[in-house]
């Protein structure tokens, strides 16, 4: 008997109907080759290996910023303001589709970087001391602001009391970390996503030297002497010491336990007052102190922190070995007190934080915090005779503010959403906060210091995001960010909370004030 056919009938047979054609467009797909697309259009800027050249490392880690289907228009259109062309008239959607799939495919071995590599890539443009000594400016070179914009990969350079720019520069891919100064404001070192490291000359806007540390790199750090930087590593597991005046490659740690296991290297920093760099395992429970020789006459005193460097270690360390330091869980996003005694460390997976003593390297206490606190972008001040600090939480509307005597949770002040950045100023009574994440991403809060109360909310771009505040070097004005490609840095009156002036700019991110950076002025983070 012929039954009529219902609606999971009428299915079957537009799926059968449907079968060649999907079976040609799979055999279409399979007939393209991706690698040979790739070696044609991209190598030439990209690497044979993936591992970028011109253009940056077309790997899934070191594309973890840019989602597949943003690649694809990318690879369409093109990137204005770089040499980023379009392929939309050369190839045709599906092969289009092949390219973004293979460079977010991992590679079938891991690529290796090691000193030859590090060596290979060294370049110095202009050697240390070739250049003149006194600024091509008449601004304070203490109060000048660096600020990255990721929009065209440029960085510019800004009078701190005019806020005129006195230089705009091209930027290598995806600066991540934060740049860093030495302590005399002259020079300051970039790190990229893709493992390079670029010193740049402030007093002659000229580009000195670059080296590529690694392949996926997270951030980099400058001994407090400047005279040493030290670069951590996701790919391949590694750190690496650098001689900061031409960048000349010193030494590559290998990141491994005893038992050779390794770990990707969440952060690296550096504590002044225990002349030594800190970094953040993401796969190890362990955290690594690593000593910088202590000059004859210190050379940095720092904001808040009174004492200069001193040579006052609790461990029996030769310069540059590695102390570790184990711990109860794996930590890798770091807070510390301003004698750089105790780190505070987040747990994986938003299970709280714990405070490790580093001196005797020993867990002091466990901090409640759920919600995944940012506290790399924790700041502390005084607060009725005692040290508070308080950290946003990426997953969480919430700020937390603790007491740094006892570990104590003194309050948790909810937010419009969850928060990226934190920051205010040893002159400012006022704390800033933004909502990064969430519909509210536009907003940004300033809390009171004293009360700790938010005492306003601002929303200075409906619709773009508000984010990122930096303090000039005497905490009377601030820059926040819209950060969007048609975005601004905002200047406001630090007291009054008015808004002064709006600079445009290519979606904006961090801005980093060369007072505030060298001498660790409370309320910027590390």
């Amino acid at each position: 008997m012929v039954r009529p056919l219902g609606g999971n009938g009428l299915l079957a047979v537009a799926l059968l109907m449907s079968l060649p054609a999907l079976a040609e467009e799979a055999s279409r797909q399979n007939d393209i080759d991706s690698q040979a697309l790739y070696q044609s259009h991209c190598a030439s800027c990209h690497g044979s290996d993936r591992l970028g050249g011109m253009g940056p490392a077309l790997l899934p880690g070191n594309l973890s910023r840019l989602k597949k289907d943003e690649a694809i228009e990318v690879i369409h259109r093109g990137r204005p303001a770089t040499q980023m062309m379009g392929f939309g008239e050369l190839l045709n959607d599906a092969e289009i589709d092949a390219l973004a799939q293979w460079i977010y495919t991992p590679p079938e071995t891991s690529p290796i970087w090691t000193m030859a590599e590090i060596k290979q890539s060294h370049a110095v443009m202009h050697p240390f001391g070739s250049l003149p000594d006194e600024p091509t400016f008449d601004a304070d070179p203490m109060n000048l602001f660096l600020v990255v914009e990721t929009g065209d990969h440029h960085v510019s350079l800004l009078d701190g009391d005019s806020f005129e720019r006195i230089d705009r520069f091209p930027s290598r891919y995806a600066l991540h970390g934060g740049p860093k100064y030495t302590p005399d404001g002259r020079y300051v070192f970039f790190g990229s996503r893709d493992g390079w490291i670029s010193k740049y000359d402030i007093y002659n806007q000229e580009m000195v030297a670059e080296v590529r540390a690694g392949i996926n790199m997270r951030n980099i750090a400058v001994s407090a002497d400047g005279r040493y930087v030290m670069a951590a590593n996701y790919l391949p597991h590694t750190l690496v010491l650098f001689e900061a005046h031409n960048l000349d490659p010193m030494k590559v740690y290998p990141v491994e336990n005893e038992n050779g296991e390794s770990s990707r290297v969440s952060a690296v920093y550096a504590a002044p007052p225990r002349g030594s760099f800190i970094a953040a395992l993401k796969d190890l429970e362990e955290v690594w102190e690593i000593p910088w020789p202590i000059p004859t006459s210190p050379v940095v005193s720092t904001g808040h922190m009174k004492e200069p460097i001193e040579a006052l270690r609790s461990h029996d360390t030769p310069n540059f070995d590695v102390r570790r330091i184990a711990v109860p869980d794996y930590l890798d996003d770091f807070f510390f007190d301003p004698e750089y005694r105790h780190v505070i460390g987040a747990a994986r997976g938003g299970k709280g934080a714990m405070v490790i003593d580093l001196d005797s390297g020993t867990k002091a206490a466990d901090l409640p915090l759920a919600g995944m606190p940012h506290l790399g972008s924790g700041i502390s001040w005084m607060h009725e005779g005692r040290r508070v600090m308080a950290i946003p939480h990426l997953t969480k509307g919430a700020v937390s503010i603790i007491d740094m005597r006892d570990w104590s949770l003194i309050k948790t002040l909810e937010t419009a959403g969850p928060g990226f950045f934190m920051r205010s100023h040893e002159n400012s009574p006022y704390a800033w906060v933004d909502v990064f994440f969430g519909p509210n991403h536009d907003k940004v809060h300033v809390i009171d210091k004293q009360t700790l109360e938010i005492v306003e909310t601002l929303e200075p771009a409906p619709g773009k995001t508000a984010a990122h505040v930096e303090f000039d070097r005497h905490g009377e004005k601030l820059l926040l960010s819209i950060w969007d490609r048609d975005g601004a840095v905002i200047v406001y009156d630090a007291k009054t909370l008015d808004e002064l002036e709006r600079i445009p700019m290519d979606k904006p991110s961090g801005k980093y004030n060369v007072w505030n950076k060298t001498h660790y002025e409370e309320g910027t983070s590390h």
